[in-house]
């Protein structure tokens, strides 16, 4: 089995990319890993709400209109507006200052991307982390005993980053967290425009990674009024875990 990880610096943070394959060799899996580098800075140059002349940037000043964007700038967009009906307007990248802001969807989104592109390389294990949000393929190849087990990924507390609350097992699919973990209280509510104190952190676990993503964002926001989300179509087979921003408390579903 062979077996690449490695770190780099994109999107104002660490992506952490761990791949293992018994059918490419080790110079293959870093060849793949060099493309998804590659992807991970278009994406940041695309969608930089910091970057002068991205996209994005150049949306929020209003010097073009998203019909005339590239179609990953279009599907975000779009994908933005699931996201906003889906948690009844609480994730909402229109209602920020100087317009709209998709950084809370797009890791979860290229992170999912990134694991799609190493799997079509031929890695059989894969594991995408962007500060959070997470793109798991194929479980992990445990050595000692030559056995495939699911990717084990635990949530620390907000408070105490050395205690480890939850562990969830994922083969395939995604996980987010959002939460005062990097960057402190940085959510906005849509609702008040103020800092969201819905709770103190929110984990989602399900197929795809940019909903995981937004909707992690959004339950930060609404809190425990999230939970009726949860009953739509759309939303079947998610789950959520959420800690309480003032209570030694969590719920799930």
């Amino acid at each position: 089995m062979n077996h690449v990880r490695t770190q780099f610096d994109v999107w104002g943070t660490v992506v952490d990319v761990d791949i293992a394959s018994a059918i490419i060799s080790e110079l293959e899996l870093k060849n793949a890993l060099e493309k998804v580098i590659e992807f991970c800075h278009v994406v940041d140059a695309d969608f930089s709400t910091y970057k002068e002349h991205s996209w994005i940037s150049r949306l929020r000043r209003g010097e073009v209109e998203i019909q005339n964007c590239p179609s990953s700038v279009k599907e975000v967009w779009d994908l933005c507006a699931q996201a906003r009906h889906l948690s009844d307007g609480a994730f909402d990248p229109w209602a920020v200052e100087a317009g709209f802001d998709p950084s809370g969807l797009v890791k979860g989104w290229a992170a999912d991307i990134c694991a799609d592109m190493l799997v079509a390389a031929g890695a059989q294990h894969v594991q995408v982390n962007a500060a959070g949000d997470l793109a798991l393929r194929g479980g992990w190849h445990d050595s000692t005993d030559s056995t495939v087990k699911p990717w084990k990924i635990g949530v620390v507390n907000p408070d105490n980053r050395s205690e480890v609350l939850q562990i969830f097992e994922i083969t395939d699919g995604a996980i987010a967290t959002s939460g005062t973990y990097e960057r402190g209280a940085h959510i906005t509510d849509p609702y008040t425009g103020m800092i969201a104190i819905g709770a103190k952190s929110a984990t989602i676990v399900g197929e795809k990674g940019w909903l995981c993503d937004a909707l992690a964002t959004a339950v930060m926001v609404a809190g425990t009024d999230a939970a009726v989300w949860f009953g739509q179509e759309e939303l079947a087979g998610y789950k959520v875990w959420v800690i309480n921003r003032h209570e030694n408390t969590s719920w799930s579903i």
